[in-house]
């Protein structure tokens, strides 16, 4: 099954199945980014629109940009808000967004879904203000190395979305190929984590 198809699928039901990655990836992006306001932000993977809501609100313009169409009826649903555009779109092809037009690029739970890093940063750095910031929040490669992906159930039956393991030097290697610094690197938890390699970590980088 192919990673658009797989989204399409677990759409309606996303936001309703048990996911700490999810809810983690959730919490952690208000903290970093609560009481901060841009004058734009592009999302970039936005899926049902769990952080669009947040993002809607500290940004006065926000584009979100999502590949699967039943994840963006799903999003469209949840927020309303006039200064949010949704937009179907490929992050692998080049993206529906003017140059420097994102004060704030965010990317929650999307790379390891995206094979080339190089591309994705390319197009960040045309996207973004100078001294804007990209962030991004990916499962950590650490619990990638122990096997787990993304995955959803349906009547019982698992179904796992393609990934590709992105080391946390890729990321850095990636980002200062294309002119972008980084600023923060962070490493996460969920409280049911004890024991446990980090689940997530985060970047932010600066253009």
């Amino acid at each position: 099954m192919t990673i658009q198809a797989a989204y399409n699928q677990w759409a309606a039901t996303y936001d309703a199945d048990h996911n700490r990655t999810r809810d983690l990836d959730q919490r952690v992006t208000q903290q970093i980014w609560g009481g901060q306001r841009f004058t734009s932000i592009v999302e970039l993977g936005c899926g049902t629109g769990k952080n669009t809501v947040f993002y809607a609100q500290i940004g006065g313009r926000v584009q979100a940009l999502d590949f699967s169409e039943a994840m963006l009826a799903q999003a469209r649903k949840k927020v309303t808000a006039a200064n949010v555009q949704f937009t179907v779109a490929d992050l692998t092809q080049p993206w529906p967004c003017a140059p420097a037009s994102a004060g704030l690029l965010a990317c929650n739970l999307v790379l390891e879904h995206i094979e080339n890093l190089g591309f994705i940063f390319a197009q960040a750095a045309q996207v973004l203000q100078a001294g804007g910031r990209f962030f991004i929040s990916e499962l950590h490669p650490f619990r990638q190395y122990q096997g787990t992906v993304a995955n959803f159930q349906r009547g019982g039956e698992i179904t796992s979305i393609p990934a590709f393991v992105h080391h946390i030097s890729d990321y850095v290697s990636a980002a200062s190929v294309n002119g972008l610094r980084l600023e923060r690197l962070n490493e996460w938890w969920h409280a049911e984590d004890e024991g446990k390699p980090p689940r997530l970590v985060t970047f932010v980088f600066v253009n």
